[in-house]
């Protein structure tokens, strides 16, 4: 009975082996390149999956810490989302270029490569992921539906499972309906938070001097484990899935001077929408710093207290108004993603692709079960921790999906004129060592 919700994709080729299928078969290549056309039509074009994949960068989760950095250390710890940010382009580059230079995404690559038990392994990790991830837009949304319409937490959790069929919907539209809801989204999050610097007059020179790394950061331990908590929930390991994936719904010439034109397009796209997530991600600490720190608030690290602070504090009456509503905008658009993620992994390491409205029913399942019993048992606080732990959840998955990614696109065999320079690789594994071992240290520090 269960074979009827199951698309099986099992086609085989003359050999008689299994036909290598595209990566989202039904998006895949569905975006018109203009031929001969100029840079910025070309830039069109290829604009969008960067905004998907920065969505990640800016949900839920990263609120917390963002938020606890400004409020306790002021300004000082924008270089550790400065930091973050460039190494989260070094690897969503890769990403993307393991895609358009393969033509497999990442789960695909791992199955291609890897044993079939360590790809299961590898595949079991990475669901683990994804449900870590819709547990923090599951809460986020909660809290920001709490806020902005006093819904109690416990409706909020469940008024979070219909927006299956919102996506589900959206989905049939075709891909470039998807992306402009993300941008959509991304634009009232980006207008919030200009709202919020303009009202809260941060100082400009606070802001100079937080950019610049300072060894303080190492040397005082409280100030190093929230940097570490901001380092370790960056990178989003469905991210790096997401993003090898998506870049392929765009129809360029397969061959390698259409390769080279897409890489170099596609990195455009998703530097600048990192940008736009640094600007976000550290507009919340400046925020934090300016309204929290400066007036003696050190110790603000819940979302909620956030919310009730800001308005008496600044003054204004909108403040936590917008606040709240792009926490909102940030956990639905995430779940956008993350459905894509969780599909795009499910069909890469198993090459079986469940029912879409099937497949979302149970990740989300998964994650409203804990989220209504927390928010019913322990109210605001439980679910405050609970997406703490979803982050740590996160950082532990994390290496597993970094080094396969670095290790594909430093290959000759894999990725041909393409696979990474000496100085990209090398470059690649120090940040990738630096990340393991941060989110290790993290794990540690929170588990014990």
């Amino acid at each position: 009975m269960f074979e009827n919700y199951i698309i099986k994709n099992s086609d085989k080729n003359t050999l008689g082996e299994p036909e290598k299928l595209a990566s989202l078969s039904e998006v895949h290549s569905s975006i018109a390149i203009p031929e001969g056309a100029g840079f910025w039509k070309k830039m069109m074009a290829f604009a969008g999956p960067g905004l998907m994949v920065s969505v990640g960068y800016i949900d839920p989760g990263n609120w917390a810490t963002d938020i606890e950095g400004g409020s306790r250390f002021g300004y000082t710890l924008l270089s550790v989302i400065l930091i973050s940010n460039l190494f989260a382009m070094l690897l969503q580059h890769l990403s993307l270029k393991l895609g358009i230079a393969s033509g497999r995404d990442l789960a695909q690559a791992c199955r291609d490569n890897y044993s079939k038990p360590v790809s299961f392994v590898l595949w079991v990790l990475s669901e683990i992921a994804i449900a870590a991830t819709d547990l923090a837009e599951v809460i986020g949304s909660a809290i920001a539906l709490n806020l902005l319409f006093g819904l109690p937490l416990p409706i909020g959790v469940l008024f979070t499972a219909f927006d299956v069929l919102i996506v589900l919907y959206f989905q049939q539209k075709g891909f470039r309906i998807i992306e402009s809801i993300v941008a959509g989204l991304m634009g009232v999050i980006l207008l919030s938070f200009i709202y919020e610097m303009i009202v809260s007059q941060p100082s400009i020179s606070g802001i100079m001097g937080g950019i610049l790394p300072k060894t303080e950061i190492v040397t005082n331990p409280g100030m190093l484990y929230i940097a570490i908590g901001i380092l370790g929930a960056t990178v989003m390991p469905h991210n790096l899935y997401l993003h090898s994936s998506i870049v392929q719904t765009r129809a360029f010439k397969r061959d390698d001077e259409g390769k080279k034109s897409a890489i170099k397009f596609a990195t455009i796209d998703s530097t600048v929408s990192l940008g736009i997530a640094f600007f976000i991600n550290g507009s919340i600490l400046i925020l934090a710093a300016t309204a929290f720190h400066q007036n003696g608030h050190f110790e603000v690290a819940d979302i909620t207290d956030a919310y009730h602070l800001l308005d008496p504090i600044l003054g204004v009456s909108l403040a936590g108004v917008f606040f709240a509503l792009a926490l909102l905008a940030s956990g639905q658009s995430s779940t956008l993603t993350g459905t894509l993620a969780g599909q795009i992994v499910m069909e890469g390491f198993l090459n079986i692709r469940l029912q879409p409205w099937l497949r979302r029913l149970i990740t989300r399942g998964i994650a409203i079960i804990p989220a209504l019993i927390v928010a019913i048992l322990y109210g605001e606080k439980g679910t405050a921790e609970l997406l703490v732990f979803s982050q740590v959840i996160l950082s532990l998955q994390l290496s597993f999906a970094v080094i396969p990614l670095v290790f594909f696109t430093s290959s000759k065999k894999i990725m041909g004129r393409f696979a990474n320079s000496k100085t990209i690789t090398t470059l690649s594994w120090i940040i990738t060592l630096v990340i393991i071992s941060l989110n290790v240290v993290l794990l540690y520090r929170t588990l014990f």
